[in-house]
């Protein structure tokens, strides 16, 4: 089932970064399907966190689709190579976002294979926010199409995740985000707490 926006509009963007571990990232794309299960996510919270874009409410044209309703995609380049995959969430206005940094595939794998140019079989394929991207062919000219109606959505597949086995630390890169570097906005699932389909 593909989560509806009043998923994306609620308040709490860290409550919804962990509640992404377990769901379904999927991208139509150049005619390919993929999908793969979210594995690791980070939470930004806006004006008032240090390491988001829109800290302070800075407002450019590569941040803008933060700005946009939640369930909206921001896209951006990192180091002028990698592009970094977001969920916007809460209402127009306030940019939350989360940071999809990592996913196991489900679906298109010899797709995410080649796009990833390594040799069939290869793990992990997606670990990485740059690499997940990559993958699942998602590029900054997705950036602020819709995740309900768009070439990019989320589905809840029914898995199910051991949230005792779900690392929760500081999110990573941040460290010229002063004290707010420290928060425990980084998510993931470890070994220990592999995802099952409910029964």
């Amino acid at each position: 089932m593909k989560l509806p926006q009043s998923f994306y509009l609620r308040d709490d963007v860290v409550m919804i970064s962990r509640e992404l571990l377990g769901k379904v990232l999927c991208t139509q794309v150049d005619g390919c399907l993929t999908k793969a299960l979210i594995t690791e996510t980070e939470a930004y919270a806006g004006i008032d966190d240090r390491a988001s874009h829109a800290y302070g409410g800075r407002r450019t044209r590569r941040t803008e689709p933060m700005f946009s309703p939640g369930g909206t995609a921001y896209v951006y380049l990192c180091y002028g190579i990698h592009h970094l995959f977001n969920v916007v969430t809460n209402i127009a206005g306030v940019p939350h976002a989360v940071l999809v940094r990592g996913g196991t595939p489900l679906e298109g794998i010899a797709t995410i294979e080649e796009r990833r140019a390594v040799a069939a079989g290869s793990r992990p394929l997606l670990a990485g926010p740059g690499s997940l991207a990559q993958g699942l062919g998602i590029t900054t000219e997705l950036a602020g199409t819709s995740l309900i109606d768009g070439p990019i959505w989320i589905e809840d597949h029914g898995f199910s995740i051991d949230q005792e086995s779900v690392m929760v630390a500081p999110r990573v890169g941040v460290d010229y985000a002063g004290e707010d570097a420290a928060r425990p906005y980084r998510f993931r699932i470890t070994d220990a707490g592999r995802t099952a389909p409910s029964p």
